[in-house]
């Protein structure tokens, strides 16, 4: 399947990789990045309306509020804006949404190099009307940690871009034309328009303004999930302002401006013959651009520099001062390259193969592009109620994709970066008093609380995080937020969640968190209380059918369908019955009980695995493209079968994840899809957040270390070694926890944070001695 677009895999990339190795050089950890990993959203390569990976393959740094990246689509529901089979770019923006799905949001400040005559519209992808939008050349197109690059056909032009953590930088290369041009689509958004924009020229190299956007422009969730934000931009150019000047397109007060109207003939008629005001210097519209134009020799060089702010035009502009103060863009691209270096290295492994490496360090990338920081550089940020604080005690984060990336991302950012772990908690809670709000986001993009998804993600964060001795926050508002989280979306006194299967089991999870906190922090009256909804799970499970059924508000069984628990939706979110009744993982061993005992639960298990798809693409086994179940292999360790835990997560990392565009199976999900690869590629993963316990399972590598951060724990790293690992010896056969005998399957997360070395002797038969008792 990977060679259904003719793929590549950076071939530069990988000959510089192979020279080093060759000739014994260090290998900086960011050549190891392949940004073109599950950058893709085609529909029909994944076999479901989700897509792929979705992610976006241009320059951005660790946690940066910058993202400069190519765009070739607008509408649909393509998040990133970007999609490798697309055959044309309309622009490259400076921010960018990575692997998601709902219609995205953000791609806004899009840039673009043309010449000759202005084009006011970008065209459509289809080629049925024309704009500024450029065919590219596919085997030009370069990408790497901090850097993208792409040859414009149309313009014979090309473009390339890096990033610092609060602007950007771009390099164009013109042929010789009397009339080149860079152009910005001020109006431009992932999935909508921005709906009010005003641009100033300041100087002969200088412009600054801002893009407003609103639900009514829809973006994230169509308008649905209520984004309501600013982006503030600085801009200079390298080659003076002479002849520039604004497009306005007249838009009525009457038109709604939802994905699906700009995206109709009639608007985008409308914007195509938009009028061009030259060399105006101030203008604020529904619909705007700017533009300058200047003549070119061959190959020269025209350069600009933006920094970007959701506070103030005045916070863009230190932004950029602070971080991009020349013209050096080779420069600016080796401290991006530099900033990665350091990132990544909060995890080196040995051993394994190039692509193994690849698909490795290009998962740290994906883990370490949100929840991006939102503050400017004096600390600045725009609360939830819109007034601008400063904090001195957190950075402020956004884009906490809950549902999502409390199973595996959350839990790795706990050992390797638990600040950002309470930077996330910290902007939640004080997000929620800004807002006057009882409870927590549970998917929060730019202080919206947009009610995506389903469950309560926060409170899962927030209950591992505290296990775990992260508590950099107020606790008190942390644990009364959890509480009316749970009051308000649960399943209370009735025990279950009408018409939901999902619903219920999630909710019963996360009152289960609660009762943890109510214990950590005395609170006895409510560790019975959410211990007992905790239970909920078993009120929806019908012995008859023997399986998790829904019920309806007067508490009767949902018809059962002819397909049963392979039915999709059938009381389930995004999945069937079969992939979502696995999670109780609060309750595994009551789980079992209730399912008929271990023999059965086991021989479902086995049924679940053996009737997965090779290429491991959606389906209704197991599904490793959507969440609800990547606990499920760890499940094994529970039942005293390690070594299927272990033979299966190697499966999945080698059947699910791939050096190349189509390298994902599902949806990266702002780190989730990637996390979970790191922490089974490195032999852990938790079962349960909030329970301290860390699953042990086969390493992909021989040696895997793990950085710890001294202020929250008390080694300084810890080290998983592999002896005799290989892809046939991928059974665990006896192991050392800092020189002594262990037989255990499983690790507490103080093992871990204490710091020390776990040693594994790997052999290609199981063990089944080893680590089966629990």
């Amino acid at each position: 399947m990977f060679h259904r677009f003719g793929l590549l895999r950076l071939p530069a990339i990988m000959l510089v990789m192979l020279f080093m190795v060759a000739y014994g050089q260090a290998q900086q950890l960011s050549a190891y990045v392949n940004p073109l990993i599950g950058a893709s959203s085609s529909a029909s390569a994944a076999g479901i309306y989700h897509g792929l990976g979705k992610t976006f393959p241009g320059a951005t740094t660790p946690y940066g509020m910058v993202q400069v990246s190519p765009n070739t689509i607008t509408g649909g529901d393509n998040g990133s804006g970007y999609s490798y089979e697309h055959t044309s770019i309309e622009g490259f923006a400076f921010t960018q949404m990575s692997g998601i799905g709902w219609f995205g949001d953000l791609g806004n400040f899009l840039v673009m190099p043309t010449t000759g005559p202005l084009k006011t519209s970008a065209g459509k992808l289809d080629g049925s009307t024309t704009g500024y939008r450029s065919a590219y050349d596919k085997k030009s197109e370069r990408a790497s940690a901090g850097y993208y690059g792409v040859f414009l056909n149309k313009y014979q032009t090309k473009a390339e871009m890096t990033a610092a953590p609060h602007s950007g930088m771009l390099r164009f290369t013109f042929p010789e034309n009397k009339e080149s041009r860079i152009q910005i689509d001020l109006a431009r958004r992932v999935g909508g328009t921005s709906t009010l924009q005003y641009v100033k020229v300041l100087n002969d190299h200088t412009i600054t303004g801002w893009m407003k956007c609103t639900p009514d422009g829809g973006g994230w969730g169509n308008g649905d999930g209520k984004a309501d934000y600013t982006v503030y931009f600085y801009a200079q150019f390298s080659k003076p302002l002479k002849n520039y000047g604004v497009w306005a397109a007249d838009i009525p007060d009457n038109w709604s401006r939802k994905r699906e109207d700009i995206e109709s003939d009639r608007y985008q008629t409308q914007i195509a013959h938009a009028a061009v005001l030259k060399n105006v210097k101030e203008k604020q519209g529904k619909h705007l651009g700017f533009y300058t134009s200047f003549a070119t020799t061959g190959n020269e060089q025209v350069l600009m520099k933006v920094g970007i702010s959701f506070v103030d035009m005045a916070g863009a502009r230190k932004n950029l001062s602070a971080e991009i103060q020349d013209w050096n863009f080779d420069a600016a691209h080796q401290r991006a390259v530099a900033l990665w270096d350091n990132a990544l290295a909060k995890v080196k492994v040995q051993g394994g193969t190039a692509e193994q490496k690849t698909v490795f360090y290009t998962a740290m990338y994906h883990t370490m592009i949100d929840p991006r920081i939102v503050n400017d550089v004096d600390g600045r940020y725009t609360a939830g109620d819109g007034t601008i604080k400063t904090s001195s005690q957190f950075r402020k984060r956004t884009i906490f994709s809950g549902w999502d990336v409390f199973r595996s991302q959350m839990p790795l950012q706990t050992i390797i970066n638990p600040s950002l772990v309470n930077d996330m908690i910290n902007s939640l809670v004080t997000l929620a008093d800004e807002k006057q709000k009882d409870y927590l986001e549970r998917w929060e993009l730019l202080n919206a609380y947009s009610g995506c998804m389903f469950g309560n993600p926060a409170v899962s964060m927030i209950a591992d995080a505290y296990a775990k001795g992260i508590r950099n926050y107020d606790i008190s508002k942390a644990y009364q937020l959890s509480k009316g989280s749970v009051e308000r979306f649960g399943n209370g006194n009735r025990g279950y969640t009408p018409q939901s299967i999902a619903y219920t089991l999630e909710y019963g999870y996360t009152e289960w968190c609660v009762s943890q906190m109510a214990k950590w922090l005395n609170h006895p009256d409510d560790v019975a209380k959410y211990a007992k909804r905790s239970l909920s799970y078993q009120n929806i499970y019908d012995k008859d059918k023997g399986w998790f059924r829904p019920r309806d508000s007067a508490g009767k069984w949902v018809a059962w369908p002819d397909s049963g628990r392979l039915t999709q939706w059938y009381g389930t979110f995004e999945t069937n019955p079969y992939q979502q009744g696995w999670f109780v993982p609060h309750d595994i061993s009551g789980m079992v009980q209730l399912m008929g005992g271990q023999d059965k639960v086991l021989a479902d298990l086995d049924n679940l695995f053996a009737k997965t798809p090779e290429n491991m693409m959606w389906n209704d086994y197991y599904n490793h493209a959507n969440e609800p179940v990547h606990h499920v292999p760890f499940l094994f360790n529970r039942l005293n079968r390690p070594w299927l835990t272990q033979k299966w997560t190697r499966e999945i990392c080698r059947r699910a994840y791939h050096n190349s565009v189509e390298g994902l199976v599902g949806n990266e999900d702002v780190g989730q899809m990637s996390a979970w690869y790191i922490l089974a590629a490195s032999g852990l993963h938790p079962v349960c957040p909030g329970d301290t316990r860390q699953e042990i399972t086969s390493p992909v590598f021989n040696q895997i270390t793990f950085q710890l951060d001294s202020a929250y724990a008390k080694g300084k790293a810890f080290t998983i070694v592999a002896r005799n690992n290989s892809a046939t010896n991928i059974y665990i056969q006896s192991a050392l926890l800092n020189g002594r005998p262990y037989s255990k399957c499983y690790l507490d997360f103080k093992d871990i944070a204490n710091g020390g070395k776990l040693e594994l002797v790997m052999g290609s038969e199981p063990n089944k001695n080893w680590g089966s008792t629990n």
